[in-house]
């Protein structure tokens, strides 16, 4: 649990680098993906079952990468806690298998 305290700033989602294809039907993005625009860094994350997306400048993806890798520590850490605390429970309970209900 100390470590949960020390974890920071948390971003949900991912921070990916994406390409896309333009409005103009006769630029050359829409013959192929090698062809795309970008890579532009970009936040994407589920918002009530919804993906949502949001193009980053090269500063903010930098500034904010800190904050999703904080995101995945914290799941990780939370993980651990929450096993410890089956095992505690199994053991105080006298359960065999703490993966019985």
């Amino acid at each position: 649990m100390a470590e949960i305290a020390k974890v920071g700033f948390c971003l949900p989602g991912s921070l990916v680098a994406r390409t896309t294809r333009c409005g103009n039907s006769g630029c050359a993005c829409h013959t192929g993906p090698e062809k795309r625009h970008g890579p532009y860094p970009s936040w994407t994350r589920r918002v009530a079952g919804k993906t949502v997306t949001r193009t980053l400048s090269a500063e903010q993806a930098e500034r904010y990468k800190p904050f999703f890798q904080n995101s995945r520590r914290l799941k990780g850490l939370v993980e651990d806690l929450e096993a410890l605390s089956v095992r505690v429970v199994s053991e105080a309970e006298g359960w065999a298998n703490p993966l019985e209900g």
